[in-house]
């Protein structure tokens, strides 16, 4: 009798030292947010690409059940001959199932302006989103700056966040940034040219990098705030995203996340911190916190040289921002 239990004896102890031994499992969740919409290269692109792409990244998403949020620059309708079709590529947007935000009119920086200024670029950038929004029953309630610029000064940050408040608005924070933007225009470029092997070879970074990144952010916002928050991912309406946005879905979810609305996101505790940062350059909101905190992040991954220098040849932005409003 004893030798026929000492198996299951053995087993059992097995059992219990990996139960006591094996990491509690990090319930990961990620909101997705997108950036410059029609598109971020609308003055460059005919009316008739921004529709396809937006059908194609917009297809993407609904078939994989991923809530987001696409934010607007609405000066980018305004291009003659192509406004009605402009505009119908935000309405496909709330016809997918998706939500509509304020990005501002023309891409404005809070830090490079007067704050007024901005002011009326943020409540001219609404007419259209909110009349779209409307006819379907939907309140225009996120805001995300540009350049992520919050302000150069903590009077400055208070009086415009109090400003978005009292239109309705909510900020839209981010803690996950790929700066995928740099990749997409020089992926365009390598499109344009039907170049593939450059294709290969920017969407191979472009993955690897936002895996370093969604490691190095997983890893400071134990220490900053304890635990794995919901984090809020910064993407930009491309062609990069819309033919190989499942495939950064796919990463996400090798990383164990699971997907999230912006909404519920923003519930989490780590959103109502203290957060005092300002600064010459925007930056997401662990920077934040630990900027708050007097604490510096360390060991951050770096960004691929070769797509610097590749948009610099191609005359792409670098991420300098600049006081003449953004097309």
């Amino acid at each position: 009798m004893i030798r026929r239990l000492l198996p299951i004896i053995y087993v059992f102890v097995l059992f219990s030292q990996s139960a006591f031994t094996q990491a509690p499992k990090v319930d990961r969740q990620v909101a997705v947010t997108i950036d410059d919409l029609p598109a971020g290269m609308a003055d460059r692109l005919p009316a008739s690409d921004i529709t396809a792409l937006t059908g194609k990244l917009l297809g993407t998403l609904r078939d994989q059940k991923i809530p987001v949020v696409g934010f607007v620059n609405e000066k980018k309708l305004y291009k003659p001959g192509e406004v009605d079709e402009r505009i119908q590529a935000l309405q496909m947007w709330l016809d997918y199932g998706f939500e509509l935000g304020n990005h501002t009119f023309t891409h404005m920086s809070l830090n490079q302006v007067e704050l007024k200024d901005w002011e009326d670029d943020v409540v001219r950038g609404e007419s259209v989103t909110r009349m779209l929004l409307s006819k379907r029953k939907m309140k225009l309630r996120y805001f995300r700056h540009p350049y992520l610029d919050t302000g150069r000064d903590l009077a400055t940050r208070r009086k415009a966040e109090e400003f978005l408040s009292q239109r309705g608005y909510r900020i839209a924070p981010i803690t996950l940034d790929g700066w995928d933007w740099a990749f997409a225009g020089i992926y365009e470029d390598a499109k344009k040219r039907s170049d593939t092997a450059m294709q290969q070879r920017i969407v191979k970074d472009y993955l690897a990098y936002h895996d370093a990144v969604f490691a190095f952010a997983e890893q400071q916002s134990v220490k900053l705030v304890g635990y794995e928050p919901r984090q809020i991912l910064l993407l930009h309406a491309s062609n990069l995203e819309a033919d190989h946005i499942g495939e950064l879905l796919d990463l996400l979810r090798k990383r164990g996340y699971r997907f999230t609305t912006l909404q519920e996101a923003l519930s989490d505790p780590a959103y109502s911190l203290p957060d005092t940062y300002v600064g010459e350059e925007g930056t997401g909101w662990l920077d934040h916190w630990a900027i708050t905190q007097g604490k510096v992040l360390q060991g951050a991954p770096v960004f691929p040289q070769w797509v610097i220098d590749r948009s610099k040849e191609l005359q792409l932005s670098t991420g300098q921002v600049s006081a003449e409003p953004q097309y």
